[in-house]
């Protein structure tokens, strides 16, 4: 498969190649604006010039109580002087800040694309593992929340922690120009805060990381909850979804509350020790003034209470975001959860495949799903001849399921080797076989978008003609002239105005355009009347003409004229023929019949 070339697709793909790493979160991001370092700078000189008044404030106004305290030794021009200054760097706020918000905004949002692309790509690469162990509403948690955090992040490190820093720097240093000896109140808040970061941060990170799972444990919840309510309002029990949905929101509830006790001890300690310093520093300045002793004027107390309020401040800041500074490094490591997972599909460096004629051979194929004891399906051997069709039957959990996973691609085998016209699957770019399968399955998969969007989706260059010809052979088109707008008439999310029976035709339709050379049936017909499923048998049979079809199907008498029917149980296959061979045979296909008879 060709790479993606433009500048956004190669900084996303950077982070799929071992530049993303959750065990160094700085470093990750740092790379993660790799490309972006020159507006994150531009950004922070635009804030520091913004910024400027806050630490040339405590001066001017200790000059302006100055020149009023002692009139006979300062003139008036030095207060309009003052003034001026003041006013100037007030103005000037107004468009630094705007350039500042704008440089900040291309480099974040620019990250948030180049991020969310890349779990994108990831998410198309992980097997199907991966999705059995993890929950839709989990994924887009990560996909929206962990990555909006992450842009919070880059301000706290980026914007306000430096600017505070810098902020404690230029007080130490006006303070040791005019009164020295008052470093020893500055000094004395560098350890307090030292101890107070060191005593909360294994706290705060504990409780960050017990909420985050407590959140994205909710938002599967909720996602689930929702494509529940047909049948949670069918079956009456709204009850006890709502109980179940307070007893998930409960859990968010107490482990937000426990982040939020241990931030507001950490606030509150801060903000007790720091203006105790503060307190103590006022009244010892004014002190020695009032004595007339080390010089100290009314305007250098001013100013050094001035200070100190803004180094307090400062410093307040910085243990302030700490808790949003560890909730953005917890979601650097949720989203690695994603880049970095290693359950990914491996077709890096095989060849593709340009043509499939639809031959298959399981030699010997086992396959055995993580964490079981048991393997799924063990020791199956069967030939599938180019253009044959083929039904699966068996009971529920013989081994059908997987058994058209690994036709797919989706599962590999465990053990034995799956052919695909004479090569062995395993070495192929699944990816590139894939453009020539198509799967109609019992629950519809359809997008909010128009009739033809969802009929088109993943083609390129379908003429109208090639178009309404596949409606046609689907039987779609009759339904489809009395919509609305026709084609471009809006099917809502999963295709919620149609019928059962026109989605499936839909479906139909859109693996027909695709001129597949293997298709999956998976009980295309099981959930539809007996009208509905007269229209669709007769549009599967143009979709089956001339292609290897795998059919899955409990009702029996959908599959009789099948070349093959392969009947499984406990995942071995136990009787391979057609269906008159089978029922003369009087083994596990025929008692089955007889039960549906």
């Amino acid at each position: 498969m060709p790479r993606p070339t433009s500048a956004p697709a190669a900084a996303a793909q950077s982070l799929l190649t071992g530049h993303y790493r959750s065990d160094a979160p700085v470093l990750t991001l740092l790379r993660l604006y790799q490309h972006d370092w020159p507006k994150l700078v531009e950004s922070f000189g635009f804030y520091l010039i913004k910024h400027s008044p806050e630490w040339v404030r405590p001066l001017i106004i200790a000059n302006v109580v100055d020149i009023v305290a002692q009139p006979d030794r300062h003139s008036l021009h030095e207060l309009w002087l003052n003034g001026l200054i003041l006013g100037v760097m007030i103005l000037q706020n107004l468009p630094t800040h705007y350039l500042h918000i704008r440089a900040m905004s291309a480099a974040t949002r620019q990250m948030e694309a180049n991020l969310r692309s890349a779990m994108t790509q990831r998410l198309q690469e992980l097997s199907m593992g991966f999705y059995r162990q993890r929950s839709t509403g989990v994924l887009q948690a990560k996909l929206l929340q962990d990555v909006q955090k992450i842009e919070e992040l880059t301000s706290y490190l980026f914007q306000f922690v430096p600017s505070a820093m810098i902020t404690i720097v230029i007080a130490i240093l006006v303070t040791a120009r005019r009164a020295p000896g008052f470093l020893l109140f500055f000094l004395a808040t560098v350890p307090a805060a030292v101890l107070l970061i060191w005593g909360l941060r294994q706290p705060m990170r504990d409780r960050n990381h017990v909420f985050r799972k407590q959140v994205e444990a909710m938002s599967a919840y909720l996602s689930d909850m929702i494509k529940l309510i047909p049948i949670t309002r069918a079956h009456g029990v709204e009850a006890e979804a709502l109980r179940r949905t307070h007893q998930q929101l409960g859990a968010v509830k107490e482990a937000g509350m426990r982040l939020d006790s241990i931030n507001a001890i950490t606030n509150a300690s801060t903000w007790v020790v720091l203006r105790s310093f503060n307190a103590l520093c006022l009244i010892t300045a004014a002190w020695l003034a009032y004595q007339g002793r080390q010089g100290l004027t009314a305007g250098d107390v001013v100013l050094l209470s001035g200070y100190f309020d803004t180094l307090t401040q400062s410093t307040v800041m910085i243990l302030t975001v700490l808790p949003q500074i560890a909730t953005g490094f917890e979601a650097i490591s949720s989203i690695g959860e994603v880049l970095e997972c290693p359950d990914l599909e491996q077709n890096q460096g095989k060849p593709a495949i340009a043509q499939v004629k639809g031959e298959f051979r399981f030699d010997r194929v086992g396959f055995t799903y993580p964490h079981q004891a048991h393997p799924a399906l063990h020791n199956l051997s069967l030939t599938v001849p180019q253009g044959q069709t083929v039904a699966l039957v068996g009971p529920s959990g013989a081994g059908k399921s997987t058994l058209i996973n690994l036709v797919i691609g989706f599962l590999r085998p465990s053990e034995g080797t799956l052919y695909l016209d004479g090569q062995d699957m395993n070495s192929l770019d699944l990816r590139t076989y894939r453009r020539w399968v198509a799967v109609v399955s019992q629950d519809t998969i359809l997008f909010e978008g128009t009739v033809r969007d969802n009929v088109l989706y993943g083609t390129e260059g379908v003429g109208e003609a090639q178009l309404h010809q596949a409606l046609a052979a689907a039987n779609a088109d009759d339904f489809i002239r009395r919509l609305p707008q026709g084609l471009d008439t809006p099917i809502g999310e999963n295709g919620a105005k149609l019928s059962g029976g026109q989605r499936q035709r839909l479906t139909i339709a859109r693996a027909l355009i695709r001129d597949p050379r293997v298709l999956i049936l998976d009980e295309a017909t099981a959930s539809l009347d007996t009208a509905s499923e007269a229209l669709i048998q007769s549009a599967l049979q143009h979709l089956m003409a001339g292609r290897t079809t795998f059919v899955v199907a409990h009702r029996l008498s959908t599959i009789r004229r099948a070349d093959q029917i392969v009947v499984l149980h406990h995942g071995q296959i136990v009787e391979v023929g057609t269906h008159p061979e089978l029922l003369k045979s009087e083994g596990l296909y025929a008692n089955l019949h007889r039960l549906q008879a």
